[in-house]
């Protein structure tokens, strides 16, 4: 007697085409598995581009418009949807890197001076304290500075001030987001140079995708889905069965609806020749 592993004449239940989305926990993990590969590629991609420095903000928002694409699960060429978002985002994306890169030369000046000098006025660590606080709301802001650059059509003065309300709308999300990104860079500065291999392949698109599937829905929430409700127009990041639930439809999907059909492989039947 045969042992029977898979049955292959039997159908399944089918999948259902309006089941419930799975949790954000399940959900991160299941798309994060899919797209382990890309996310290696792309970080390769993003620490090439940035080797210049100064293109660092396209870069950025080159890698933060692919990681949009994945978080939504829409169809996505890497390399093409990253050239093409590196060009057309470059304008603004390249004036906030410039920012960003005097920002972190200056963190560097100011951790220098605190931790090798000893002869220190009482009132520095007054000014320390203000300049960490400053310093760490412009870090959140970038939470949505890169994703409203890629995502919206909006001048960057109208960025920075939408990317300055979100950080305290979306405050929890916004807290989670900075303790995941504050231990990842601790711990690949702590164990420099050593870490500098392993940040060329994977971490840094890892942070990326993170943020984005973390505070792309405030994003959602407070702009773009109010935006598609007062225009009355459809919304393409809503899942496909949203989209259509509305339109006339010529065939009905009952997938997930059908009964289960068994074979029954102990009857046999004469073969015609």
């Amino acid at each position: 007697m045969a042992l029977k592993f898979f049955d292959y004449q039997s159908s399944g239940k089918g999948v259902a085409k309006n089941a419930p989305q799975k949790k954000p926990f399940f959900r991160y993990f299941e798309i994060l598995g899919r797209k382990f590969w890309q996310v290696i590629e792309l970080n390769l991609l993003f620490v090439l581009f940035c080797l210049p420095v100064v293109t660092f903000g396209p870069a950025m928002a080159a890698m933060t418009h692919v990681m949009r694409k994945f978080i939504l699960e829409q169809p996505c060429f890497l390399f093409d949807e990253f050239f093409t978002a590196f060009k057309k985002n470059f304008k603004q994306s390249f004036f906030i890197g410039i920012i960003d890169v005097i920002c972190i030369a200056s963190v560097c000046v100011v951790l220098h001076l605190y931790v090798f000098s000893q002869s220190l006025p009482d009132t520095y660590f007054i000014y320390l304290c203000i300049f960490v606080c400053i310093i760490s709301v412009f870090f959140m802001m970038h939470f949505y500075i890169y994703l409203e650059i890629v995502a919206l059509k909006l001048k960057l003065k109208a960025i920075m001030k939408n990317a300055l309300f979100l950080v305290f709308l979306g405050v929890k999300r916004v807290a989670l987001t900075f303790l995941i990104n504050v231990v990842i860079l601790s711990l690949i500065l702590l164990f420099l140079p050593y870490s500098i291999l392993v940040a060329v392949f994977f971490p840094l698109a890892w942070l990326c995708f993170t943020t984005v599937f973390i505070c792309y829905p405030v994003i959602q929430k407070y702009i773009v889905n109010p935006y598609y409700e007062e225009t009355g127009e459809r919304n393409p990041e809503l899942p496909p069965e949203s989209r259509y639930e509305e339109t006339e439809t010529l065939f009905v999907d009952r997938g997930g609806s059908e009964k289960e059909i068994k074979v029954n492989t102990k009857t046999h039947g004469k073969v015609i020749k």
